[in-house]
């Protein structure tokens, strides 16, 4: 390589691997790995999440003097103060690892930020919002995830709470609790074990048998079922939608999109339920903002290391 470039790493700490991405400064994906995600608590954990940073460099015939951000994706809460106060499906020492980086890159700055906050400022950065500054994105998998950018930047809350729409009561009589003790939120219907939930308790109200599912989670088989015109499971795909169209028209009146993006594993069974989605969102919003967009995310499984590139970027130029 004979002329310096600007680069950013992202990383996106799962519960199975670390991601690793390395970006232009526009975005540009130049290379791409991943390590099996250590317990991030010690030297070992340290050195495997900078020797997988350290091959991706190699591959794409870069050094660490290059690069000037790097950014960390994590599954918790991450407060605007960047302290992480609570985490509950991995093993990180957010100050230890943060010293690692800056042994290892002492140039370049650190930041955290929550896995879908990230994953929103990558879609803003290169995915299906570019060109836009405010967005919140939704990820349907489990559970109901958030991430909100307003400005163009994260809103990240005073205690990391910002974009937990999956939490919002939209059922204040409900009597099963949700995984986090509350009762009657969001993705308790809107989640993929939302979904499959919906189906079992419509299949119990009308006595009838449910189809074989594969999982608790895996909303994959109702959706199909829709597909193939299941009335039981198009009910079940409805209460989904109603749930998450007024949960939609609420956020609309509090933050005012320009666009709301779908993204987690239900979201590739969007051909299902969009449309009813935008007709129930439609149904609930204010007249000025019933018309915003609602479209499904572009970069899948990536957007969290660009999301993660893309806050180290504007952590650097800061």
């Amino acid at each position: 390589m004979t002329e310096s470039r600007k680069l950013y790493v992202g990383l996106d700490v799962g519960g199975t691997s670390v991601k690793v991405g390395l970006f232009l400064q526009d975005g540009t994906l130049v290379g791409k790995g991943s390590v099996p995600t250590p317990p991030i608590v010690d030297e070992a954990g340290y050195n495997a999440v900078t020797n997988g940073i350290g091959q991706v460099l190699a591959e794409a015939d870069a050094t660490t003097a290059e690069v000037l951000g790097i950014g960390l994706a994590i599954p918790c809460p991450v407060p605007a103060d960047g302290i992480i106060r609570m985490q509950a499906n991995i093993q990180i020492d957010a100050p230890g690892l943060e010293a690692a980086l800056h042994a290892f890159c002492p140039q370049a700055a650190v930041k955290f930020v929550n896995d879908a906050n990230a994953a929103a400022m990558g879609e803003l950065w290169t995915g299906a919002a570019k060109g836009r500054t405010s967005l919140v994105f939704v990820t349907i998998g489990t559970g109901v995830g958030g991430g909100v950018v307003i400005d163009g930047k994260v809103v990240a809350g005073a205690f990391g709470a910002g974009g937990e729409i999956g939490h919002l009561c939209m059922n204040p009589s409900e009597e099963r609790a949700c995984g986090c003790g509350g009762k009657g939120h969001l993705e308790q219907y809107a989640s993929a074990t939302g979904v499959v939930s919906n189906y079992l308790a419509e299949c119990e109200a009308r006595g009838v048998e449910p189809i074989e599912l594969t999982g608790p989670s895996d909303s994959k088989d109702v959706f199909q079922a829709c597909r193939e015109g299941d009335e039981v499971a198009l009910a079940a795909m409805r209460t989904m939608a109603d749930y998450l169209g007024r949960a939609l028209s609420l956020i609309a009146n509090v933050i005012d999109p320009e666009l709301f993006l779908l993204g987690g594993g239900a979201s590739a069974s969007a051909d299902v339920y969009l449309e009813t989605l935008v007709e129930r969102y439609r149904a609930y919003a204010i007249n000025v903002n019933a018309d915003t967009p609602i479209e499904v995310a572009s970069l899948g499984n990536d957007a969290g290391i660009y999301g993660a590139a893309y806050v180290a970027l504007q952590a650097a130029e800061a």
